[in-house]
């Protein structure tokens, strides 16, 4: 009994920093938030109690829910395009083809370098005036397709969402492949004992064997979409007339630019809330189609 009161108690101790850190970082800041989503303030001066009001201004805001649909708009175009290109390419990958440890290294590399930079590369890819994308539609004859890509509403938030697969694409390739790579060698050589090669192999068992790392990969991208801001912020601040702005820029232009925290705190707890409740309703349906 002694004994096992002693491990409890090194465990306790040994997840005590970690424990300490995670409060220090996530509950606490969180919980200042709540606070501060309850208060009339300019940063400055003294706080004064306002309730709910916050709440009722945002939720009344037009500009708040063209945030919430461009956010939502990101959110689906990262599932639909970081997952499945991330999964062909570990896929691809998985395969041992000569110079995979180069194209994985090229393909990774998006992630790594600084959300700065992948906004200069796009800014200057959809630049109107000396553009690339513009200019190759000059090339091939195609002028009356160029377009002001970043400053058109029409075609701004389809540009984002272009860079932001780009940037992260990489990530969920380098995910599903390690869960590739874990795929015991003898399910494979039975599945080809049974006939199972190719296609049918990957979407009869390859698939399945890492649809849990694959949900994981859904919740994060989703995760991600909700935080999404350097890129945007750089690209076109939000512009124009808020067509590209999601919900953290809406956020950072609410408490820094018009100096209302309290505000700002209580949009803050507004993503914390859409996010938490689009993951749960997404881990529902996963364990339903387990079950």
């Amino acid at each position: 009994m002694q004994t096992l009161r002693g491990t409890k108690l090194a465990i306790f101790l040994g997840l005590l920093p970690a424990l300490i850190i995670y409060l220090g970082i996530a509950i606490v800041p969180i919980g200042l938030s709540l606070y501060y989503s309850l208060m009339n303030w300019n940063g400055i001066g003294s706080m004064t109690f306002a309730g709910l009001d916050n709440y009722v201004k945002i939720l009344g805001d037009s500009t708040f829910w063209l945030s919430v649909k461009n956010n939502i708009i990101i959110m689906v175009t990262g599932l639909i395009g970081q997952i499945p290109l991330g999964l062909l390419l570990a896929l691809l990958l998985n395969r041992g083809l000569r110079g995979s440890g180069l194209f994985r290294t090229i393909g990774f590399m998006p992630v790594v370098i600084s959300s700065v930079m992948v906004s200069l590369i796009w800014g200057m890819v959809y630049n109107t005036e000396y553009g690339m994308l513009n200019n190759l539609l000059g090339m091939v004859g195609l002028d009356s397709w160029k377009q002001n890509w970043l400053g058109d509403s029409t075609w701004s938030m389809l540009s984002i969402s272009i860079a932001y697969i780009w940037q992260n694409c990489g990530l969920y390739m380098v995910i599903f492949l390690a869960a590739l790579q874990n795929i015991p060698d003898e399910v494979n050589e039975a599945a080809e004992l049974d006939g199972a090669t190719g296609l049918k192999r990957t979407m009869r068992i390859t698939i399945p064997m890492i649809r849990g790392t694959i949900m994981v990969g859904v919740v994060y991208s989703i995760s991600n979409s909700f935080r999404v801001f350097d890129l945007i912020q750089i690209l076109t601040g939000g512009g124009p007339a808020h067509q590209t702005e999601v919900m953290t820029i809406y956020m950072y232009n609410s408490a820094f630019l018009n100096m209302r925290y309290g505000y700002g705190s209580a949009v803050s707890i507004l993503v914390l809330l859409f996010s938490l409740i689009v993951i749960t309703l997404i881990n529902r349906v996963g364990r339903e189609k387990d079950a």
